[in-house]
């Protein structure tokens, strides 16, 4: 048996800052019934990567450990049990659980089939491993749990990320009001420009003034926030009655209170998420993907691209996604 091609795949062998990562060069791994084998164009970069690679996520890192959530790319081989891709076939991979094994920075990388998804025609490989995470993460917070309906007003925390730009274009289709929130006006007109329909500069305004100041008190119905911390006082201050805070990042370094007298009196519902829970139910998993694809399809969905590095360049690209600079993704290119 002739050996099997080696593929160039970023590893992390400690925990650490960017300059951790390596890129090896690993046998090209076997491919099962339904799987699809994938040459890489472009990977996305998340800012659960930086944390995984810290050791700071929700899942851990088996070492040596391969990193990375999605990427774009063609098919090149599937297994005897994919019926519905082909060769030559443009397409996305879409966050899977298990970062030390299914990693997609890397050359080629093999995926099971229910997590390979056309490209739409419309997209280029930047946009296609630029929209899953966002997208996939949004959906199952905003859609399924949150139900936001015409009108309804939804604050946007740390809006500038990929993440918080995904929010603002699907809560715009859903007829939602967008509120977000920065730290500093130097990223105003941007996310304004993005489809929010006010901007808070959190560094420079008070934040609970600043929304009763645009809604009035007790109209704010749904909270999406990145940050945690002490800003959750504020955040359940303005809600509505019967309003719902999602959780679904960590960003402030400061303990996040559980607002309980404010939660008894409103009749809140506060909790945690993660994009998981979207995959792991097969009809919640089935209804992301087809409101995510038909978004791409129409355009109502669009990923913003910050900035693309080159695939050498992963440790700089790090750092990039570390610094906050960016407004948008930030993406690796392969060719």
């Amino acid at each position: 048996m002739s050996p099997r091609k080696l593929i160039r795949t970023v590893r992390f062998h400690e925990l650490g800052g960017p300059e951790v990562l390596t890129i090896d060069s690993l046998a090209s791994p076997s491919l099962q019934a339904n799987d699809v084998r994938i040459a890489v164009k472009v990977v996305g970069l998340n800012r659960a990567d930086a944390m995984f690679r810290r050791g700071s996520y929700i899942e851990k890192a088996d070492f040596p450990s391969r990193i990375g959530y999605e990427a774009s790319g063609i098919v090149i081989e599937v297994g005897e049990e994919v019926n519905h891709l082909r060769l030559g076939d443009e397409v996305c991979i879409v966050p899977q659980m298990g970062l030390s094994q299914n990693g997609c920075y890397a050359e080629e990388v093999v995926v099971p089939n229910e997590y390979v998804a056309l490209k739409p025609a419309g997209l280029t490989f930047a946009e296609g491993a630029a929209a899953w995470m966002q997208y996939l993460t949004v959906y199952g917070a905003l859609v399924e749990i949150a139900n936001v309906q015409k009108g309804d007003a939804v604050l946007i925390t740390a809006a500038s990320s990929s993440v918080g730009l995904a929010a603002i274009q699907i809560v715009n289709s859903l007829g939602g009001i967008p509120i977000a929130t920065t730290l500093t006006g130097a990223k105003k007109a941007a996310v304004l420009k993005a489809g929010a329909a006010h901007v808070i500069a959190t560094q420079e305004e008070p934040l609970l003034d600043s929304l009763r100041g645009i809604l009035g008190e007790n109209n704010l119905k749904v909270a999406f926030d990145a940050v945690g911390g002490p800003q959750i006082a504020e955040i359940a201050e303005a809600m509505s009655p019967e309003g719902t805070i999602i959780v679904h990042g960590a960003l402030s370094p400061e303990v996040t209170p559980f607002p309980l007298k404010i939660a008894l009196r409103k009749s809140l519902t506060v909790r945690g998420y993660v994009f998981t829970e979207v995959i792991k139910d097969i009809e919640r998993f089935r209804r992301a993907k087809q409101f995510i694809h038909s978004g791409l399809s129409e355009g109502t969905l669009k990923p913003v691209i910050d900035r693309s590095f080159k695939f050498e360049e992963i440790v700089a690209a790090h750092h990039y996604l570390e610094s906050n600079q960016q407004i948008g993704k930030i993406v690796v290119e392969l060719d």
